[in-house]
């Protein structure tokens, strides 16, 4: 081990330690350690026996993650992860910071990493992944990712530098297209929804990442994973070709798109584990995973549940939407603008709010609050109040609605902001300490 790479493990321990006692970020650990080093990664990470797993797309990627490590470590593996969410190489090296020697030693047998789009290109720079998972393609921080072109182009990227086994979408016209750019003796998976029900894509991906013809979709072969939800949709069962279904099961976590990321989770378990694959042991697994902080996670507020929704993209707010927003539940809105949430929020105006006209919504709050009330407006959603300072916003929404049960959409900052509030209240586990 290089003793550039010891002394940027110290100097991340260092910061580690610091920003605990602070109480804060989750990022800046794994910052310091880059600039000492910026080759830590592939010091580190480079060695495993069972490579390294990068999960990336616009939507999905923590949830998804923690499905696939939950199934892994059912089947044995030893898995290092970065749990918290925070998907920049950064994040990626403040995890590994608490598991890690000074001497580079990680007590693990495989990675499985989720990175957004264009950090999965950095890390890839600094160690090759061996498998890739790749989710999906959606109009998400425009002032980052531009148009879904360039989004594309970065998976692309991610898909042509791995190494063994890429997992694709094959209900994505531009993840799909990945496959031309393999390298030679890589091998393809696919993972979608089962053609019975095709015709609930639109609630989920936008009109120009849909096939225009059905028959473009590609064929997929006995160990690709289709999902199939039971009619009352509840419950799911991943079905592989030959016919090695996983499940029935049911999800800790609401809704058609987790259903979707169980698929993803499951198809790349089967690619990684090969024979060692066992369907019952992967749909225990699933059924044990709770929602990852903040995407959908269910709070108990002195016996009334919260539920903490991450809103990023107009996709991914008309999905959380559609799974909870016609449910009875007060409703707070938190929009921040900061450079992790994207600086452009004109997206919200391609949001239709419309499932919440009948409650209204009894708060906005965060940087963009008073925008997020106009938007409301035009969409004749009633707003009770706008209170910027999101600790002030907090106590009022909990104070107001005592007893009752609550729901706040937010964006990743806001989130993060609110989950560390929470957490402190209620005494629920921190980032980085999730016990599932």
């Amino acid at each position: 081990m290089p003793l550039r790479t010891t002394a940027a493990l110290a100097a991340g321990r260092l910061a580690r330690l610091a920003t605990r006692l602070r109480g804060g970020g989750s990022a800046l650990p794994g910052l310091v350690t880059e600039k000492v080093d910026p080759a830590v990664l592939r010091h580190t990470l480079g060695s495993l026996p069972e490579g390294v797993v990068v999960v990336s797309g616009t939507n999905g990627k923590t949830t998804t993650t923690k499905m696939l490590v939950a199934v892994l470590r059912a089947h044995g593996l030893r898995v290092f992860t970065n749990p918290t969410g925070s998907n920049f190489t950064r994040g990626v090296i403040s995890s590994m910071l608490g598991e890690i020697s000074l001497r580079g030693r990680l007590d693990a047998d495989i990675a499985v990493v989720e990175l957004d789009e264009a950090h999965a290109i950095h890390f890839a720079d600094q160690v090759l992944p061996t498998h890739a998972l790749l989710l999906n393609v959606a109009r998400d921080q425009l002032d980052r990712f531009a148009e879904i072109d360039h989004t594309a182009r970065l998976l692309t990227t991610l898909g042509e530098r791995t190494t063994a086994g890429v997992v694709l979408n094959v209900d994505d016209s531009f993840i799909s297209r990945v496959r031309d750019v393999l390298g030679e003796g890589v091998r393809v998976g696919w993972f979608g929804v089962d053609p019975s029900i095709a015709d609930r894509l639109p609630e989920l991906q936008e009109a120009d990442v849909r096939f225009e013809d059905p028959a473009d979709r590609p064929q997929l072969g006995a160990t690709d994973g289709l999902l199939l939800p039971s009619e009352d949709g509840r419950s799911l069962t991943v079905r592989f070709g030959d016919g090695r279904d996983v499940g029935p099961l049911t999800l800790r976590q609401r809704g058609l798109a987790a259903m979707i990321n169980a698929t993803a989770a499951t198809t790349t378990a089967r690619q990684l584990l090969d024979d060692r694959f066992d369907p019952r042991v992967a749909a225990e697994a699933l059924e044990s995973v709770n929602p990852p902080f903040g995407r959908g996670e269910v709070i108990d507020v002195d016996g009334a549940p919260l539920e903490l929704v991450l809103v990023k993209n107009p996709a991914g707010f008309t999905v959380a939407l559609g799974t909870y927003g016609g449910e009875p539940a007060a409703t707070m809105i938190a929009i921040n603008d900061n450079y992790a949430d994207g600086r452009d929020v004109s997206w919200l105006y391609d949001v239709s709010f419309e499932p919440l006209r009948e409650r209204g919504v009894a708060l906005t709050s965060g940087v963009r609050a008073w925008d997020m009330a106009l938007r409301l407006r035009y969409d004749g959603v009633d707003v009770g109040a706008v209170e910027t300072d999101l600790d002030a916003a907090l106590d009022r929404f909990l104070r107001e609605h005592e007893g009752e049960p609550t729901r706040i959409f937010c964006t990743y900052t806001a989130m993060m902001h609110l989950r560390r509030r929470l957490a402190d209240r209620f005494g629920l586990a921190r980032f980085g300490e999730d016990p599932a």
